[in-house]
């Protein structure tokens, strides 16, 4: 498996709830269902997952803080990008710690590629807590997903995070610009 590439120093612009000046874009960033489910009904082709990176790794400051866990904290780290086919529209980054991994029985690991979305809202145990949008760097993104973006500085970018007791999955995912051209918004690249 490759290595997580994120690259931690740059900073997003900051993560707020506050809507866009677009209709059609909030209801992109502000959906509440499942993400993977509007996707594979949109696909033309299959939907796929296509895992760039998984395993233990230190997350960064801001997903410490995002989780409320100790600068440093060591967490499962999975990498993908959902696929219309061989097309990539969306980058998704998932983390959790790992003191509450473990203490839970819940076995992210063994995803490979299947949608932890699909999971997450099919286990009526996990409760989804708010959304919050950014626009991400392009460069923040890991060397992969940025192929995938050239020429695009900025791309809208949603991340949430789900609950099961005491174990917290903060997932944040990067709309790209395939996905956008495929579905007819190609403007929301330039919002």
């Amino acid at each position: 498996m490759s290595t997580i590439t994120l690259n931690t120093t740059l900073k997003a612009s900051p993560w707020h709830r506050t809507p866009t000046a677009s209709v059609g874009l909030n209801d992109w960033l502000f959906d509440q269902d499942s993400l993977t489910k509007r996707l594979t009904q949109l696909c033309r082709d299959s939907f796929t997952v296509q895992l760039l990176a998984e395993g233990w790794h230190s997350l960064s400051e801001d997903e410490c803080l995002t989780l409320n866990l100790a600068q440093g904290s060591c967490g499962w780290v999975r990498e993908v990008l959902l696929c219309d086919g061989q097309r990539p529209w969306v980058f998704a980054r998932s983390v959790a710690s790992q003191a509450e991994l473990q203490a839970s029985d819940f076995d992210i690991s063994q995803l490979g590629t299947r949608s932890l979305g699909e999971l997450l809202f099919s286990h009526q145990a996990f409760s989804r807590g708010a959304l919050h949008i950014c626009q991400m760097p392009c460069p923040q993104l890991p060397v992969l997903a940025q192929q995938h973006a050239i020429n695009t500085p900025q791309l809208w970018a949603r991340r949430s995070c789900f609950q099961n007791k005491a174990l917290r999955v903060l997932v944040a995912e990067v709309f790209l610009p395939q996905l956008w051209h495929d579905t007819g918004h190609s403007d929301f690249t330039s919002l």
